[in-house]
Parts: C-alpha cells; structure tokens; sequence
C-alpha cells in the first residue's frame, strides 16, 4: 500500500480536506488592526457536509488498494465534488464584501483536485499493468 505514489497523493488530499475542518475562511478586521470576526468553513453547514463527504471519500480510496477500480471511481470522485467546493468558495470570494480576508486555506480544495487526479492517474496506470500482466500469464497458459 504505501509503496505506491498514489497513496502519497490520497494522504496529501484526506490531509488537506480535513485541515479545513479546523481552520478559518476568511476574518474580518477591526479597527484597531485585530480580527473582529473569525469565520469557519464548518459554520456553514453545506461546507461542513462537502468537507466531510470529501475526506470520508479520500480514505475510502485510501484503503481499498487492494480494489483498484473502486479506488478509482472514489478518487475521481472525491475530485469532482472538491472542484465542486472550489468552486463555491471562489464564488464565496467574489462575491464577497471587501473588508472579508479570505485566508490561504480557501485554496486547499484546489491542491487536493490536483492531489486526486494525480492519484486516480497512478491507479489507472497500475490497472494497466496488471491487466497486461494478466494477459502475458493467459498467452503462456493457452500454448
């Protein structure tokens, strides 16, 4: 299992996705230079949903190694609904007022895409192998 790179990439993605559990959106500044207001992703409960539906996605494609098709499926679509919250949340960020700090956590989702379709790339690779390997012990059998 942890052999493979694409293990690396679900670990990176589940760790990030499940960072933004804990962390701030965006802040509101006071006036004398300190946060008046702190705003959590899991204040907003869609965002808490996704977040959650994202990270129980990500391990489920982190343990089934041994299914490389489910894991796949699980992958790219863990992937899909994090574009989705990307997604939400840059509207979030245009459509907001002007004295709302987004922080750096606002592009997690983003990374995490990238870190999934890396993955599901690793996964389709290994299942081409296994498949070509599959057909090479058939050929010897059948002579």
């Amino acid at each position: 299992m942890w052999q493979r790179i694409q293990t690396l990439y679900l670990v990176l993605a589940t760790g990030l996705i499940a960072a933004m559990l804990f962390s701030l959106k965006a802040v509101v500044p006071g006036a004398d230079g300190s946060f008046a207001q702190e705003i959590k992703y899991t204040a907003y409960v869609p965002y808490l949903i996704l977040i959650i539906v994202i990270v129980i996605l990500d391990f489920l494609a982190l343990t089934a190694f041994r299914f490389r098709v489910f894991q796949m499926r699980t992958a790219v679509l863990a992937a899909l609904i994090t574009l989705a919250l990307q997604v939400w949340i840059a509207v979030d960020y245009f459509t907001a007022d002007s004295s709302l700090v987004f922080r750096l956590t606002a592009i997690f989702p983003l990374a995490a895409l990238v870190f999934d379709l890396l993955a599901a790339r690793g996964i389709a690779s290994d299942i081409m192998v296994a498949d070509s390997v599959n057909r090479l012990r058939t050929k010897k059998k059948n002579r």
